[in-house]
C-alpha cells in the first residue's frame, strides 16, 4: 500500500520535472487521502493552469485558501491572473486583487496587477491612483512610474513627465528592470512632445538596458528563426475537409494595427472581440515536432483540435455570433489554423515597414518579443515575416485579406467595407463610430487604441529620419525606404 509520504514524493518529483499530466494525477491521488493539505492544492492549481484547465485551477486555488494556506494574498493574485487573462471574468479578478491588498497592504504585485486591469478597462484615473499607492510603498517601482507616465501622456500631460522620469533615472540604486521601463516611458513622453532626437536616444538606451538584462536563452537567434520559417514554408497546403466553424483570425506584425482592426470589427452587431487569445500558440507548442509533425496528422486529429479550440473560446464568449481571435503572431500558425478550420478567414494587418519596426523598437515587451531590442533584429524578423506571409497567400488565395493601417486611417469607409465583405458581414454605420466603453482591451498600446482615428502614426518614421539614416546598415533591405 502506497503511503501518503510516498504519494507526496511522487507528486513533488513530477512537479519539479515539469511533468504536468503526471503531476496532476499524482496530486489527485495524494489529495484523495490527504484532502487538507493546502500546499498540495496550491501545487495542483499551478499544474492545472499549465494544462490550460483554468476553471479547475481556480477551484484548486480556492480549496488551498479554504485550508489556510500561508501567504493567501499570493493565491488571490494567481486566481486573479487566471480570471482576467484566460476566463474574461475581470470583475471577479478585481475582487481577488482587492482581497489580496486587504490581506497584505504592502503587496505591491497585487496593486500593479490591479492598475493594469483598470487600464485595460479604460479607467485611467483609478489606475493612476492604484499606481500611486504602489509608489508610496516602493518609490523606485519602474512599472508604476512608467504606467503613470503613459496615462499622463494619454490625458495630454506629456510635458510634465520627462523631468519626473529623469529624476527617477538619476537614482543610482534603481534596479535594471525599473530603469528599462522608465526609459521606455521617457521615450514615449518625449515623442508625444515632439522632442524626437531626445526620444530616440531615450528609447535606444532603454533597449540597451533591456537587451543587457535579458537571459541568454531569450536572445533572438536569427538562424533558428530562419529554420522555423523554412519548416513552415515546407508544409504543403492543407487538404483538410470543410467544417462548420469559420473563426476570424486577425494577425500580422506586432504594432501593425491588429487591435485597431479588431476594435472596428467589434463595433458590428454580429461580432465579439476575443482579444489576444493564446489558444493557437499553446496548441502549436504542445505538438511534438511542430511544424513538420503536421504532415503526419490526419483529419480526425485536426478535427479534435478544432473542437478543443471551439470549446475553449465558446466558454469565454458563449453568445458570440462571430468571434475574432486577435493574436498578431498567429501568422506563424496559418498552416495549423487552415488544417483545423479550412474555411477560416484570415485578416492580415499591414503597415509601412519602417513605421512598424520603429513602433516595435519604441515599445517594451518584456521578454515576450526577443527580437525587439535591436533594429537589426527587428528588420530580420520583419523580412522573415514578409517571406512567410507571401507563402501563405500563395497557398491559400482568397482566404487571407490584407488590411493596411494607413488605409484604415486615411480612407476608413471603403477599407472597412471591404473588410466586412470579406468576413461575410453586412454594412453597419456603427463601425465608423468609435465609442468609449468599459470593454477590456489588452494590448501594449492600450491608450493609443482608445483614441479616435488619426493619421499621426502614418509616416511616423519621418520624425526619426536622421536617427534611422545614421543606423542604415541595421535596416538591411528596408533602408531603401528611407529615400522615399
Amino acid at each position: 500500500m502506497t503511503t501518503t509520504t510516498e504519494l507526496k514524493a511522487r507528486a513533488v518529483r513530477a512537479l519539479r520535472a515539469g511533468q504536468v499530466d503526471d503531476g496532476i494525477a499524482a496530486y489527485g491521488a495524494l489529495l484523495a487521502v490527504a484532502p487538507g493539505d493546502a500546499d498540495s492544492w496550491y501545487n495542483l492549481g499551478y499544474l492545472l493552469r499549465c494544462a490550460r484547465r483554468f476553471e479547475e485551477a481556480v477551484a484548486a486555488y480556492a480549496t488551498a485558501l479554504e485550508h489556510g494556506i500561508a501567504r493567501p494574498e499570493e493565491v488571490r493574485l494567481n486566481r486573479a491572473m487566471i480570471l482576467s487573462e484566460f476566463l474574461e471574468r475581470t470583475d471577479e479578478a478585481e475582487a481577488e486583487l482587492r482581497n489580496a491588498i486587504a490581506i497584505a497592504p504592502r503587496f505591491v504585485a497585487a496593486r500593479l496587477n490591479l492598475g493594469n486591469l483598470l487600464e485595460d478597462r479604460g479607467e485611467a484615473g483609478a489606475a493612476r491612483a492604484v499606481y500611486g499607492d504602489a509608489l508610496a510603498i516602493d518609490p523606485r517601482n519602474g512599472r508604476a512610474l512608467a504606467r503613470q507616465a503613459a496615462i499622463d501622456v494619454f490625458e495630454g500631460r506629456a510635458a510634465l513627465v520627462p523631468e519626473r522620469l529623469r529624476t527617477a533615472l538619476a537614482d543610482a540604486r534603481l534596479p535594471v528592470d525599473a530603469r528599462t521601463e522608465i526609459g521606455f516611458a521617457l521615450g514615449g513622453a518625449l515623442d508625444a512632445g515632439g522632442a524626437y532626437p531626445d526620444a530616440f536616444a531615450a528609447y535606444a538606451e532603454a533597449n540597451r538596458a533591456a537587451a543587457a538584462g535579458a537571459h541568454p536563452s531569450l536572445r533572438y537567434d536569427r538562424a533558428a528563426h530562419e529554420r522555423l520559417v523554412d519548416a513552415l514554408i515546407a508544409l504543403p497546403p492543407s487538404s483538410s475537409k470543410t467544417r462548420g466553424e469559420a473563426p476570424v483570425f486577425v494577425c500580422g506584425m506586432f504594432r501593425s494595427g491588429s487591435t485597431l482592426v479588431e476594435q472596428i470589427l467589434a463595433r458590428h452587431s454580429q461580432v465579439t472581440a476575443g482579444g489576444e487569445l493564446d489558444v493557437i500558440p499553446a496548441m502549436a507548442a504542445a505538438i511534438d515536432g511542430y511544424p513538420g509533425a503536421l504532415t503526419t496528422m490526419d483529419d480526425d486529429a485536426f478535427g479534435m483540435l478544432a473542437a478543443q479550440y471551439v470549446a475553449e473560446t465558446r466558454a469565454l464568449h458563449p453568445d458570440a455570433a462571430m468571434l475574432t481571435d486577435k493574436r498578431p503572431d498567429n501568422f506563424l500558425h496559418i498552416g495549423l489554423i487552415k488544417r483545423m478550420f479550412p474555411n477560416a478567414r484570415i485578416v492580415h494587418t499591414t503597415r509601412a515597414p519602417l513605421d512598424t519596426m520603429l513602433s516595435v523598437y519604441f515599445l517594451y515587451f518584456d521578454d515576450s518579443i526577443t527580437y525587439g531590442h535591436q533594429l537589426g533584429d527587428i528588420a530580420h524578423w520583419y523580412g522573415q515575416y514578409r517571406r512567410l506571409m507571401a507563402h501563405w497567400q500563395a497557398s491559400y488565395p482568397g482566404d487571407i485579406h490584407d488590411v493596411s493601417y494607413d488605409d484604415v486611417v486615411r480612407a476608413p469607409q471603403p477599407t472597412i467595407a471591404a473588410l466586412l465583405e470579406f468576413c461575410g458581414l453586412p454594412w453597419e454605420d456603427g463601425v465608423l463610430s468609435p465609442t468609449q466603453s468599459r470593454a477590456t482591451v489588452r494590448t501594449a498600446s492600450v491608450w493609443q487604441v482608445r483614441q479616435p482615428l488619426h493619421q499621426r502614426s502614418s509616416g511616423r518614421w519621418r520624425n526619426y529620419a536622421a536617427e534611422l539614416r545614421a543606423r542604415r546598415p541595421e535596416l538591411g533591405i528596408f533602408a531603401a525606404d528611407l529615400d522615399d
